[in-house]
């Protein structure tokens, strides 16, 4: 049996996250490979709820950096290990770099970090980097309802959460230019899991 791949896509909200997994997705399902395509809030009880209360008001710091945890949780336990397990590939749509970069803007980072401790870590980490600006053009453009942290404030201060995490040089983790054309990125994304030998 082949052994299971972890990849992981990331950024701020706008970067094109949802539509790389996706595409990238495709791609690896095309070179022969079982794909488990996913992400995170996921569409579970908690992630469901967290969904919800990203369109509230003011919701609670702390409790919001609980709830990802808790999500992850079950997400790894029921989606990912068994996943990898059988040898697939996951690509998923934010995972813990996401509650490093978002809970913490509320709450202390070292906290934010303790309570994803058990979370394992990616095999590879996408980062598609785009200014701040940029993805407000983009969010914009969306006929969608706002969730909290799509405001032109927060998405400048994610900009620097993800840029802080990119200098930590962790394992598996490389940056590519979002804002390039999405048939661009893709194909970079694919020609970067292909010299990772997927």
């Amino acid at each position: 049996m082949s052994v299971g791949r972890f990849i992981v896509l990331e950024g701020l909200d706008g970067s094109g996250t949802t539509t790389q997994a996706r595409a990238l997705s495709e791609a690896l399902r095309a070179r022969g490979h079982r794909v488990v395509e996913t992400r995170e809030p996921t569409d579970g009880p908690v992630g469901r709820l967290l969904r919800a209360e990203l369109r509230a008001a003011a919701p609670h710091p702390r409790a919001m950096a609980l709830l990802f945890g808790a999500d992850r949780a079950l997400h790894l336990a029921e989606v990912i290990e068994p996943a990898l397990a059988r040898g697939e590939v996951i690509v998923c749509d934010r995972y813990l770099m996401s509650s490093w970069v978002y809970q913490g803007l509320d709450c202390p980072a070292d906290w934010v970090r303790t309570i994803n401790t058990p979370a394992r870590w990616p095999d590879h980490t996408f980062v598609l980097e785009v200014a701040s600006r940029t993805a407000m053009h983009r969010l914009e453009a969306r006929d969608m309802p706002r969730e909290v942290f799509e405001t032109a404030s927060i998405q400048a201060r994610v900009e620097q959460g993800y840029a802080a995490c990119l200098r930590e040089q962790l394992p598996g983790v490389v940056a590519l230019d979002g804002g390039a054309s999405p048939a661009d990125v893709t194909a970079k994304l694919v020609a970067l899991c292909v010299e990772a030998g997927l």
